[in-house]
Parts: structure tokens; sequence; C-alpha cells
């Protein structure tokens, strides 16, 4: 896993132009954080937004989350957007075509199995199985964290289940398969068009974001960290809010004032 480096001075990125493509992180960079995964609230003006952001740079943006296909596009209904779900292990590119990097079923059923128990013995836990990573949130039950990141480290450990690799995020630790992250997918979609030959721009606000930033920065992109705390991103963005404002600064500019 790539080591958040100690936070950098909170520089405010420069505006986007034309020759930017836009990667976006969702869960808190475009929606607040919630509860619950199922919890969360896309306000009005964001499909708009994404839309306009889309037509100003040609179709180069996606959205590269921990959550699945499916479940953002019940989010974000009718758009079908470029995305990378499941931090890389699914992908659906600018033609709506979908690569699959999926790891043998087995060893991730017994997790599954493991992990449903435990979650039910613990009140305030959740099991969030999004097919092909497994997430265990502890936002209802701060107290528990240790134990979380224990457990779930001694029971991958035990379950002899090799090719995989833990993700921690925010109140959450994910499981999911070696070898496929938020950077991996942030590499494919940079080699196809209409990303290709572009600048990258890469927002994301946790730990699992790291892994895209440093892929960005190797491609000479700018990376936006959202929010507090150790990163190596080059640039801040205080917080969804924020974000928002920026991107909507390139994507739905101020009329002129009227002389």
């Amino acid at each position: 896993m790539t080591a958040p480096v100690p936070a950098r001075p909170r520089r405010v990125p420069p505006p986007l132009n034309e020759r930017c493509a836009v990667f976006l992180d969702i869960d808190g960079t475009l929606l607040e954080l919630a509860s619950a995964p199922d919890k969360v609230r896309v306000g009005p003006g964001l499909p708009p937004l994404l839309l306009a952001l889309r037509r100003r740079l040609g179709g180069a943006v996606a959205l590269v989350t921990g959550r699945s296909i499916s479940d953002v596009d019940r989010l974000f209904a009718g758009m079908r957007m470029p995305i990378a779900g499941q931090h890389g292990c699914e992908r659906r590119d600018a033609h709506g075509t979908l690569h699959l990097h999926a790891r043998e079923t087995a060893t991730l059923q017994r997790l599954r199995a493991l992990f449903t128990d435990f979650a039910r013995r613990h009140e305030g836990l959740l099991l969030e199985d999004k097919g092909a990573t497994l997430a265990l949130h502890y936002r209802r039950a701060p107290q528990l964290a240790a134990h979380v990141h224990r457990t779930v480290r001694e029971t991958v450990e035990s379950a002899g289940a090799t090719g995989y690799r833990l993700q921690p995020g925010k109140e959450l630790v994910e499981v999911r398969p070696d070898g496929r992250d938020k950077g991996s997918a942030i590499r494919d979609f940079m080699a196809e068009a209409p990303f290709q030959g572009r600048c990258p721009v890469f927002i994301g606000d946790d730990r699992g974001d790291e892994h895209g930033f440093a892929v960005v920065e190797r491609m000479r992109g700018w990376t936006i960290k959202v929010g507090p705390g150790a990163s190596r991103a080059q640039y801040r963005l205080a917080d969804v809010a924020a974000v928002i404002d920026w991107l909507a600064a390139f994507a739905q500019p101020a009329p002129p004032a009227a002389p």
C-alpha cells in the first residue's frame, strides 16, 4: 500500500483548463460522508455540474471510487459516466465497455462468511459487500476501530487469502484484490480517448486515494487532497463545498457583470 507522506503546504489548486482530464473520488469529495454508504445524498446541482464539466473537457471526466459501478449508477441515475469502481477492480471506459479484474471467488466467499458473522456479533458494524471487495464500516461504533482492524488482518492471514490486501479508509477497513487500485485505474483511463494526452487531475480525500495521487504525480498531473490529514497531494481543498465551487468555476463560470 502506498503510505501517505507528511502533509505538504496547503496550496489551493490552480484553475482547471481545457487540457485537463479530471478524476473524482465520490465519498468525502463530491458527497458528504454519511453514517452508512446508502445514506449519502446527491444534491440537485451536482449532476448538472458533472455534465457541464464533461462538456467543457470533451468527455474527459471519470469517477474513481471504492463503490461498485452499479451503486454509482444508482446514485447518478441516467448519467453512465466513465467509472472505476471497487478501487479499480471494475472499470467502465468512455465508450461504455466494462473491464473486470476479478480474483478467484472461493477465498472471497470464505472472507465474506467470516466478516458477516463478525459484523453480526458487534452492534454498529456494517459489512458492505461490493462484489469483488468487502468493507467493514465502524462509523457507528468508533470504539471498535482497533478491534476491527486487528480482526480483519488476522482473518485474512488465517484464511490464507493470498492475492488480497487491506485498504484502510475513513472509519472502515476494506479487503480488495492485490494489483488493482485507484492509481492503476487512472493509468488505464489515461491510455484511452478522450483522456489520452491530457494533464490528469485527481481529487480524493482518504488513504485509498494515495495510490491515485502517486500515479498522477508520475504523470506530472495535479493531485488534490480534500480536508485535513497527511497526504502526498500537491494541493488542498478544505471540504466538499470547496471542491464543488472549484469545479463550478470552470464548468459553470459566472456570466460577466453588466456594464
